[in-house]
């Protein structure tokens, strides 16, 4: 009976591991056959469906989560939580920048034996991200901050390109010059949804009565999303055995690639291991005292649909959702801080992002001096907040830190080579950090609200002693009490002397 509770308890979970278990092996068995790519994409499809269902989802889950959120929660607390959330996440970042570029140095060469690759025999995509100025990469991302269509920006992204233009200098001489202009790429703008659903939340918590029905909706809107985010759940075990099975089926030479990048790979996962299985813990133990490997016990669902589909942004409605039934977190806390980690909290990317500069480096034969170093821990803090949360999303910021450098962005196709690999233990990161720091604040939250009603208890306590006190020992009232007594006392006396 026991066991079956067990199994009944843990279905999703056990079913979940089995299907990334059966995918492998299914990617190994399939590899013989020599599959086309038309057959490799049919063997994809029911992967491809559940990347659909979870990124159909994403909208309304973000943006009614963060608007009841920040809704729910009074100005005070949502400043003191968002500031607090704020610090978490760009300390943790630096920390994952950190140690990244110290691996780095400490595994000597990772590049060595790369250039052996053959990278158009291993069906590399050809083209590679185009040089952006590091300055535009900062702008876009502020402008990103504040879309101005809220309805395009749920699929478009605002991107500066380049145009070239020849000018006729004084001289007679010819020159080509760089001319930035706005575009709008394919991609849903989720840090302009974020940032908006916030201040609408708040501004519908300062209308009072006439918001709350505004509010309802949200909340109505949310449960709902969260129900058909579970009927999706049951899918997953499912579209994960396919994710993985084709694509370790799309690599035409697997050992190629470990045997001339094995350093690169062995230093981007150990980076990955020592942030999430250490760092991140002792964080969460210092904060909390409390045991972090039970924290994420709860949580082997999201972590395993994170390894499968390379998302942080896929995985939030599963994450969302095992958080609050097996860890008990506070909905409030866990739908206002989990939707804005997976958009701003990359520590995988970071330590991803750091790794890969330092590799380029090592492998171009560039000594980084302290300035570039700090460059590359700087950038890779602030350009892993504008990181996309989608698979490969991470390599597309690389670009911006090696220009920042000054480092060539041609061997970013060794980048894309692995990528696959490096991008799995990155998600999980990723969404790693985001869950200790709803752990964190949901400990902090009801911590501060036990303390306010021990406050309040106390008060009342002391205000109750006090008014039976005051009956006690007032000495009006122990002075007119014998008054009384005596005056009652006295009156039989007097009536009797009288008559």
């Amino acid at each position: 009976r026991g066991c079956r509770g067990f199994l009944r308890r843990n279905a999703l979970v056990l079913l979940t591991v089995s299907g990334v278990v059966a995918g492998v092996a299914l990617g190994a068995a399939v590899r013989g056959a020599q599959l086309g790519p038309a057959q490799v994409a049919y063997l994809a499809f029911p992967g491809e469906l559940l990347l659909r269902m979870l990124r159909m989802v994403i909208l309304p889950l973000v943006v009614c989560s963060l608007v009841s959120g920040a809704a729910s929660l009074d100005t005070r607390s949502l400043g003191r939580l968002g500031g607090i959330a704020i610090a978490y996440f760009l300390g943790t970042t630096l920390l994952a920048s950190g140690l990244a570029v110290a691996l780095g140095f400490i595994i000597v060469r990772p590049g060595a034996g790369a250039s052996a690759l053959n990278t158009p025999a291993l069906g590399l995509p050809g083209a590679l991200p185009a040089g952006k100025e590091t300055v535009d990469s900062f702008l876009d991302l502020v402008r990103n901050l504040f879309p101005a269509n809220l309805v395009a920006a749920a699929f478009r992204t605002y991107a500066t390109d380049y145009k070239m233009l020849l000018r006729n200098t004084t001289s007679g001489n010819v020159t080509l010059e760089k001319i930035p202009f706005g575009t709008e790429i394919e991609g849903m703008n989720i840090l302009g949804l974020v940032l908006f659903a916030l201040v609408l939340g708040v501004a519908l918590k300062k209308l009072g009565p006439e918001g709350e029905d505004l509010i309802r909706f949200f909340n109505s809107f949310n449960e709902a999303t969260m129900v058909l985010v579970s009927w999706i759940m049951w899918y997953v075990p499912i579209g994960i055995m396919f994710l993985v099975g084709s694509k370790i089926v799309e690599m035409e030479d697997i050992v190629l690639l470990v045997t001339s990048l094995g350093k690169y790979i062995f230093a981007s996962i150990l980076g990955h291991f020592i942030h999430g299985g250490i760092i991140l813990p002792l964080i969460y133990f210092a904060a909390t005292r409390q045991n972090p490997y039970r924290f994420l016990l709860g949580l082997i669902t999201p972590f395993a649909t994170a390894f499968a589909t390379c998302s942080s942004s896929a995985t939030l409605p599963s994450m969302i959702k095992c958080i609050e039934e097996n860890n008990g977190v506070d909905k409030r806390i866990s739908r206002f801080i989990l939707p804005i980690g997976a958009t701003v909290n990359m520590d995988g990317a970071a330590i991803f992002q750091c790794m890969a500069a330092v590799f380029i480096a090592q492998l171009n034969n560039v000594d980084l001096n302290p300035g570039q170093i700090f460059t590359i821990l700087v950038t890779a803090t602030a350009s892993s907040v504008g990181a996309a949360g989608v698979p490969a999303g991470g390599v597309l910021t690389i670009a911006i830190i090696l220009e920042a450098i000054g480092l060539p962005t041609n061997d970013l196709s060794l980048i894309l080579a692995v990528d696959w690999i490096v991008d799995r233990t990155t998600t999980v990161v990723n969404v790693e950090g985001d869950a200790l720091g709803a752990g964190i604040l949901n400990y902090l939250n009801e911590k501060d609200k036990k303390e306010r009603e021990q406050e309040l208890k106390e008060v009342t306590v002391e205000a109750v002693a006090n008014s039976k006190s005051e009956a006690e020992t007032s000495p009006l009232v122990t002075h007119k009490n014998p008054v009384s007594n005596t005056s009652s006392t006295a009156d039989p006396e007097s009536k009797e002397s009288v008559l």
